[in-house]
């Protein structure tokens, strides 16, 4: 996979279709970094818990076009974290912590808003495409900031900024 990092970055496949890009835009429109998406193929916001410091997972899938939320990895019931009565299923991940799953939740309009957290709380998108995993650091660039994360189709990104 060719990546150029930093700010304005664009992840890049050489050949691999993909129906849609994933975006991370700060709030005055700029394109931190776009990841072609094809359908059916997933990513994850991977982010380190600010009170108890271990690595939690929120993790969507590209359904036909729509941003889902898939599922959600969480090594303990620390604050803010646990299941939902009604949404998913609880499956333990074989080492203490567990995994969310078949949350299967659309997210509405394609996209959220997400406040980064400083360097120490880690906020990374993480993706996987011919066997290697990349991850684009939002942390790194726009920490306390509010980015927009969103599902867009490829015309609609190169017409924005």
């Amino acid at each position: 996979m060719a990546m150029s990092g930093g700010h304005g970055a664009l992840a890049q496949v050489a050949g691999a279709p993909f129906d849609r890009l994933l975006e991370a835009r700060t709030s005055e429109g700029e394109r931190l970094v776009a990841i072609p998406i094809a359908a059916g193929e997933r990513w994850c916001v991977k982010w380190n818990h600010s009170v108890e410091h271990f690595t939690v997972l929120d993790c969507y899938r590209n359904v036909e076009g729509a941003m889902q939320l898939e599922r959600s990895h969480q090594p303990d019931f620390a604050a803010g974290l646990g299941p939902t009565l009604g949404r998913g299923v609880q499956r333990s991940d074989g080492e203490g912590g567990y995994w969310i799953e078949e949350i299967d939740e659309p997210v509405p309009g394609n996209r959220y808003f997400l406040r980064v957290g400083a360097p120490g709380v880690d906020h990374r998108l993480v993706w996987q495409k011919a066997g290697e995993i990349s991850e684009f650091n939002l942390s790194a660039y726009v920490p306390g900031q509010r980015v927009t994360l969103q599902l867009v189709a490829p015309t609609t990104a190169s017409e924005s900024p």
